[in-house]
């Protein structure tokens, strides 16, 4: 897609990813007072089975949590479209005993997720769950509780920020049903070391991108990463009108991989759990010829040898920790993307910050 003439110099985009690490801490400091946080966490106790809804980027968070919530309880938990409750709820299996919803839009005004609270609350008499950036929000008015996070906000239109913080919220919310007082100190950890680095790590991305041109960007991830991965996806066509696909890493071997070239950008987000058998993929693509970038708490040799671009955060926190900081490096290579084609991050075309119907 072709560049506009006259590009239009980014202002809030690159700043409020570069703003992570100290965002993450100023909502975790809002959380350990937070009176609605604490009784979500009550409430929840009581769920057999979560459904997370959202849309867009928010339908991605609420795989990314509903997986986080699986993985930290052992619980039922699924994510669907706000769009599926509205056109088709008799396929949403909403007829579970004991199901909370947990609705999630940054705005707290999207059309359809706000239609869908309603829809759960007031029509389907189901425990709901409001979570959003925006204090005394539209949704709240149609969820039992809502939990706000002011603070990660953002000024632009694409989620960056506001995505890996209410990610964490809901995996703080998710470690409170495990009986322990949920605990911070996770976040600081990963804020500690992302704010070591995110300079150094905004510079090399910037460089890799200028070094390169690709005609296809593909992100591969594996278990709670692989929803992180679709959101990864979404940012670089959102801020560069860049086509992108999302696969599970090891699915990506039974065809889609026809399409590995050296104009072809693949992006691995490594699990610990599964870095042997991802690896081999990730060196059986850099074979075929195409252009690695790999994002890993630690990686090993075996990676190191078959990688264009090494991202690493190098911390000790467990695995579901490194869900969000592993989508900064995606944000950065999105937003430098669209930058070297003349876009402007902040205003992607033909979106709009918030999605409202009539």
């Amino acid at each position: 897609m072709s560049a506009p003439s006259t590009p239009i110099r980014s202002v809030h985009t690159l700043a409020e990813i570069l703003s992570q690490p100290e965002t993450w801490i100023a909502c975790q400091r809002q959380l350990a007072s937070d009176s609605a946080f604490k009784s979500a966490a009550v409430r929840l106790a009581a769920a057999k089975e979560l459904l997370f809804v959202g849309c867009g980027s928010s339908l991605y968070l609420a795989e990314s949590a509903a997986a986080a919530w699986r993985s930290t309880t052992g619980r039922r938990t699924r994510a669907i479209p706000a769009s599926e409750i509205l056109l088709f709820p008799n396929l949403c299996q909403l007829d579970v005993a004991d199901l909370h919803v947990v609705v999630i839009s940054r705005s707290g005004k999207t059309s359809e997720a706000v239609r869908a609270a309603d829809f759960l609350t007031n029509k389907r008499h189901l425990a709901t769950l409001g979570i959003t950036c925006a204090v005394d929000s539209e949704l709240s008015k149609f969820c039992d509780l809502a939990v706000a996070l002011p603070a990660a906000d953002e000024k632009s239109m694409v989620m960056t920020r506001s995505f890996t913080s209410m990610l964490q919220l809901l995996g703080r919310l998710a470690e409170s049903q495990r009986g322990d007082s949920p605990s911070p100190s996770n976040v600081g950890k990963v804020s500690a070391a992302l704010g070591s680095r995110i300079q150094a790590m905004n510079e090399r991305i910037e460089s890799f991108v200028a070094k390169h041109v690709f005609a296809d960007y593909i992100y591969l991830a594996q278990g709670p990463f692989f929803p992180v991965v679709r959101e990864a996806a979404l940012k670089i066509t959102e801020m560069s009108c860049s086509y992108a696909q999302p696969y599970h890493t090891l699915e990506f071997r039974h065809g889609p991989k026809s399409i590995v070239a050296p104009e072809t950008c693949l992006t691995f987000f490594l699990s610990e759990t599964a870095m042997r058998p991802e690896g081999e993929v990730l060196a059986a693509m850099k074979q075929l010829g195409g252009k690695i970038v790999a994002v890993s708490n630690r990686a090993p040799d075996s990676i190191r040898r078959s990688v264009d671009l090494l991202i690493e955060l190098e911390t000790d926190v467990p695995e579901l920790a490194l869900m969000a900081p592993f989508l900064v490096p995606a944000q950065l290579l999105g937003f430098h993307t669209g930058v070297k084609k003349g876009f402007n991050p902040d205003e992607p075309k033909n979106l709009s910050r918030v999605v409202i119907l009539d």
